[in-house]
């Protein structure tokens, strides 16, 4: 180490490659719970430098390979310009490639006086040349390091990473680790005391890599954000505020983000897909658009990578990509009505409003109201070559990871999840609106797919099914299951009534159908994984005392106060339930109809 320090008044915590100096008291910021957080966000980084050598590649190749037009044939001139010829060539392609160093990923810094600084680091060099600079990584919210530290000691390939905070204790702490991991981090991680959205408009364009990882929302964050990360570059961004993207505080999600969320079975991907729009909508604004290459939701907060284009003609696509939400109050359907479409005319095509509405006044289902959300990124939120390089890196590298279980377990669901279908159903949902046993999600698949219909489930809600299939053929099926197995008689006015009134007009067959079960379900791999230890979850701020009322947060380890028993937070005790689903998938579920919740507002 380079540094000897007295341990007495610190904790050394280990993680990964890095290890950190954490005071015993609440001073700096950390949380063992986001273990999994930084695991993710190493396996993305990794996979986008080698992505990124590899588009530099093929740009080059393509380049080279690239000739100049030829003019029409002159036996006269072929004989003595031959020579000519081939010299012309190379400097065609030598000055192709220059111009292309110049243009490609300039980066543009303006000082006071609203002159041009080009002295910043660019992808290419002014000169012409074939080098590819290593990517520059921004964390934006550093408060001990942990993260930035990570992103050094175990990525190869990373230039530099800049730590900022504005907290000078947060400051302070990082400094004393960078220093306390040795050379390699000094040499790639410096810290610096700073307003990270000042820092990021200073610095527009100069960031291969920006990490947003707040303590609640990162709205404020968001504009200088997308104008801080270089032209292909990626962002990675954190929502922990739970509450407000799930609907409890509807009217502080618009303010935040721009979108109304609606209460549903699918909250948690929706706050993903609201998070996506609003930094759709940020980016949107400097002519940018985004790519998104993965989306999780995980433990209690949802996180989101997205690559980041700059193009005046492509964000007029933008419209195409979101969506309002018509949720039904008195069942489970829902409709998304397109902000946008496409006119196509004499060969061209122009993105136009939307038709609308996209559902009548009332329910054709249950004849009850709808609540109208959003707009929402109703696009894919995931890209599937990513997602299965992101997950062959995790299995080749298992050892580097300390919660490969969990990040192997959540990219599992997650490439096996039906790309192309925003939100989904839930099956205990479904029946406790026709009060009715539950079929097993084999089965329920099985219709499905037997109706000509894809199915999936999702990594957000282990009961949850994507499918496109439209929601009468939901209900249809539902209204054969329940014809197999009676219910009791409920009030007229009741929803499942008004469901169960009308004949199906398919009839469903609950044969097993071969791609009922996915990949991961065959081979028994864990897709849903119980907390490993109780009082995982969100921790109090820096800076607060903590005392034995914390103790649903922290159990017994209460850094600066006294506990006497240890809580379990509700996230726990919904991921408790989930091995119990797994294992009684291919049974009916009328056992645990009941007594178990689909997904919670915020754990």
């Amino acid at each position: 180490m380079a540094d000897s320090v007295d341990l007495e008044d610190y904790t050394v915590i280990k993680e990964g490659e890095a290890e950190i100096l954490m005071q015993k008291k609440n001073t700096v910021f950390f949380n063992k719970a986001q273990v999994n957080n930084r695991d993710m966000s190493i396996a993305v980084l990794r996979t986008f430098i080698k992505k990124r050598k590899e588009e530099h590649e093929s740009m080059l190749n393509k380049k080279r390979n690239k000739k100049p037009e030829q003019k029409a044939p002159n036996t006269h001139e072929d004989n003595n310009n031959n020579n000519n010829n081939a010299v012309s060539n190379d400097s065609i392609q030598k000055k192709e490639l220059e111009t292309e160093a110049n243009t490609t990923s300039p980066v543009e810094k303006t000082n006071g006086e609203g002159k041009d600084d080009t002295t910043g680091p660019s992808s290419y060099s002014k000169k012409w040349s074939t080098e590819l600079r290593p990517p520059i990584v921004l964390e934006a919210l550093a408060a001990s390091g942990l993260r930035a530290l990570r992103y050094a000691r175990e990525i190869e390939g990373i230039q530099k990473v800049v730590a900022l905070d504005i907290e000078q204790a947060s400051v302070e702490a990082c400094k004393k680790n960078i220093r306390f991991n040795g050379s390699v981090a000094q040499a790639k991680v410096e810290a610096h005391q700073a307003d990270s959205r000042i820092y990021m408009l200073t610095h527009p364009k100069e960031f291969d890599v920006v990490d947003l990882d707040p303590y609640g929302t990162p709205a404020i964050f968001l504009d200088s954000a997308v104008q801080s990360v270089a032209d292909g570059g990626i962002l990675m961004c954190t929502a922990t505020d739970m509450a407000v993207l799930c609907g409890t505080n509807g009217e502080v999600c618009y303010s935040k983000y721009g979108a109304y969320p609606v209460k549903g079975k699918y909250c948690h991907e929706m706050a993903l897909r609201i998070l996506l729009a609003s930094i759709e909508s940020h980016a949107n604004r400097y002519k940018r658009y985004i790519v998104p290459l993965l989306s999780v939701h995980m433990d209690f907060y949802v996180r989101v990578f997205v690559r980041i284009f700059t193009s005046a003609g492509e964000i007029k696509n933008t419209p195409l990509k979101l969506s309002y939400v018509y949720q039904c109050v008195g069942c489970d359907s829902f409709h998304l009505q397109p902000v946008g479409r496409v006119v196509t005319k004499n060969n061209s095509v122009k993105p136009c409003a939307g038709f609308g509405p996209a559902v009548p006044q009332e329910c054709v289902d249950c004849k009850k109201r709808f609540n109208m959300g959003g707009p929402i990124w109703s696009a894919p939120i995931h890209d599937q070559d990513w997602v299965v390089s992101i997950l062959d890196n995790v299995r080749a590298m298992k050892e580097r990871y300390p919660a490969y279980d969990k990040i192997h377990s959540v990219l599992t669901t997650i490439s096996e999840e039906l790309h192309d279908v925003p939100l989904f159903v839930s099956l205990h949902s479904l029946c406790a609106t026709l009060k009715c046993t539950s079929p097993s999600a084999v089965m329920f698949r099985s219709a499905v797919i037997n109706a000509g219909y894809r199915i999936s489930g999702t990594h957000v809600c282990p009961l949850g099914l994507k499918s496109d299939a439209p929601m009468e053929v939901i209900w249809d099926i539902m209204r054969c299951w329940v014809k197999n197995h009676p219910i009791k008689p409920q009030p007229a006015d009741h929803s499942g009534s008004v469901i169960l009134s009308k004949e199906p007009k398919i009839q469903a067959n609950f044969a097993r159908a071969v791609a009922s079960l996915s990949k991961s379900q065959v081979k028994k791999v864990k897709r849903f994984l119980p907390n490993p230890e109780k009082s995982w979850g969100p921790k109090v701020r820096a800076g607060r005392t903590i005392t034995s009322k914390h103790s649903s947060i922290y159990g017994t380890n209460i850094p600066n106060g006294s506990g006497t028993s240890a809580g379990t937070d509700e996230g726990s005790n919904v991921e408790a339930q989930v091995e119990k689903i797994e294992n009684n998938e291919d049974e009916p579920a009328c056992k645990r109809q009941k007594g178990e919740t689909d997904c919670v507002t915020e754990p």
